[in-house]
């Protein structure tokens, strides 16, 4: 499967974006899916998880609460609403295919999209 991330921008704190990756090969509905950031100097970290049906999610504690997470397997799409977002939450954002459930991904990566909250 193969992955594409957008809708990442430049917005102040408390505000919104919605992140979208969509998927090419019709094995998209078969993979548990997640997306993960990465800030300048820091590892990549987990955001956000949802399984193959759509029936189960997790999400890391930073973004609990504020980061909503779906997806639409007949288009291929898996969504990251972000709301309530803080400076800390800038970040190039990537979606996975996951290996192990709800946080081991997959060599499938999608190419990231730079979110940057400013104070």
């Amino acid at each position: 499967v193969q992955l594409q991330a957008s809708g990442g921008g430049l917005v102040q704190a408390g505000g919104s974006l919605r992140l979208s990756c969509v998927a090419s090969g019709r094995t998209f509905s078969n993979y548990n899916m997640g997306w993960f950031r990465q800030a300048p100097g820091k590892e990549r970290e987990f955001v956000a998880a949802i399984s193959w049906s759509g029936g189960s999610r997790n999400y890391a504690d930073s973004v609990k609460g504020r980061f909503t997470l779906s997806r639409d397997n007949a288009k291929g799409t898996v969504d990251l609403q972000m709301n309530s977002l803080k400076p800390e939450d800038t970040a190039v954002y990537y979606c996975a295919a996951l290996r192990v459930w709800p946080r081991e991904p997959t060599d499938h990566w999608g190419q990231g999209t730079l979110v940057t909250v400013s104070s």
